[in-house]
């Protein structure tokens, strides 16, 4: 049976919400903006009678994935609270226990769970989010929706499935884009053994300076200034600061929580559920287990593969997505996910793509990841660093000596470069582009 609800417009009771949730009006159209959605396109409500998962030991409520979305593996995936309903799990103010624990606490709702995760995967063929609840032993699938998911699982989630023949190649390489890609190839935090984290929380890196509430991480983005936004636990009212920042940290909440599926959507680094930490915003501070006190402004480096927070600036290493490009060498499921997907690029695309390079090491470089020439080579770039005083020379010279000596002594080097990109490219096409008046400073 369905049901119509007229609420009159002069009714009192829509500015008592509206009132009753400050703040968060502006939510909505900061995420309507980020994901191209049009302001004045509706919202879908769904009305449907309620289950209770807070009726006692024998109920509960949860969020589970299809698979992994962080890393896109195989196997059901996501968090489950014993007596609680939907909000407490993805509020993040109770710390969840892995779905896992259903299997013991529940095992023939996890295994009727498993078997509707694979029903709603095969129909949808892709990965799917589900909210259930558990009410006195009884499992209710309450919705589904497409899956949130990183970079990497994106890859291998649409690899896989088309290995499993549910999906075409072409929709496969359709599910991912250049911008997941160039994330892959940023690179990781070098760590050793002796890189003690901080925290360990939810499985990117990102470094930057600690703030506490969202206003602060838009002031200091706005002056330039790269933040990790430190929370107990996010809502929405942190969206602006969740856009505004590099990563987000929380000390509570588990894997489908606000802060996870939220920074998972826009590609964030996250770390959440690290229960070692103590937050006090109020005292813009964070304490861990040790005693460790880490105050606002204070650098931190967040690592979202490992879920690690650590103390300071962690040196860089190259990415292994990047390096199998360069090698086309596979070293693990996700390389060879991304692996795939290019080479499946390659046989169906119609235009030739050519590279932004200016030095013989830039080209070569191009050439190991594909490159099929040189579009553009500006080569005023070639002139900067220690060779910028002698183009100025030329500039200034005084006289028409001083300008030939100048240019002599730069004629050697510029041939040097152009020879050794021409012969990185081997035949291909190389386009330059003349000097320009900015390849200078301003001041000079």
């Amino acid at each position: 049976m369905r049901t119509s609800l007229r609420i009159p417009s002069s009714s009192s009771s829509v500015p008592s919400v509206r009132s009753s949730t400050p703040g968060t009006a502006n939510a909505p159209r900061v995420y309507r903006r980020r994901e191209h959605i049009p302001e004045d396109l509706g919202t879908a409500v769904h009305v449907q009678a309620m289950v209770f998962g807070n009726l006692g030991p024998d109920s509960g409520t949860g969020v589970a994935f299809t698979r992994d979305p962080a890393t896109g593996a195989r196997g059901m995936y996501g968090d489950y609270l014993p007596d609680a309903q939907g909000e407490d799990v993805v509020s993040g103010v109770r710390d969840a226990v892995p779905l896992s624990r259903l299997k013991t606490l529940d095992p023939r709702s996890y295994v009727e769970l498993g078997d509707h995760l694979r029903t709603l995967e095969n129909h949808y063929r892709d990965l799917c989010d589900v909210e259930f609840t558990v009410e006195r032993g009884r499992l209710w699938i309450l919705q589904t929706r497409v899956g949130k998911r990183t970079a990497e699982a994106a890859f291998r989630i649409a690899h896989d499935l088309c290995e499993e023949k549910t999906i075409t190649a072409d929709e496969a390489l359709a599910r991912v884009d250049g911008a997941e890609l160039t994330r892959l190839m940023f690179p990781r935090f070098d760590t050793t053994p002796a890189d003690v984290p901080l925290a360990q929380g939810v499985p990117g890196a990102a470094v930057g300076v600690v703030v506490f509430d969202s206003a602060e991480a838009q002031r200091r983005a706005a002056g330039g200034q790269d933040t990790i936004l430190v929370r107990r636990e996010t809502t929405p009212d942190d969206l602006p600061g969740m856009i505004a920042a590099q990563a987000v940290l929380t000390s509570r909440g588990g894997k489908t929580s606000h802060a996870a599926v939220v920074a998972r959507g826009m590609g964030k680094v996250c770390v959440c559920g690290a229960e070692s930490l103590t937050v006090d915003p109020v005292g813009r501070r964070l304490t861990t287990d040790t005693g460790a006190v880490v105050r606002e402004g204070d650098t931190v480096s967040v690592d979202g593969t490992a879920g690690t927070v650590h103390l300071g600036a962690l040196p860089l290493t190259a990415s292994n997505v990047g390096r199998a490009l360069e090698t086309e060498e596979s070293t693990g499921p996700l390389t060879e996910a991304v692996l795939a997907a290019l080479a499946h690029a390659d046989s169906v695309r119609r235009l030739r793509v050519r590279a932004n390079a200016d030095t013989p090491e830039d080209a070569a470089r191009a050439r190991r990841l594909g490159a099929q020439g040189i579009g553009l080579c500006r080569t005023e770039h070639m002139f900067l660093g220690d060779r910028r005083t002698l183009v100025e020379a030329v500039i200034i010279a005084r006289d028409d000596t001083a300008r030939e000596e100048a240019l002599a002594a730069l004629l050697p080097l510029q041939r040097e470069d152009f020879v050794g990109m021409l012969k990185a490219m081997d035949g291909l096409p190389v386009a330059t582009w003349p000097p320009c008046a900015g390849s200078t400073p301003a001041s000079r």
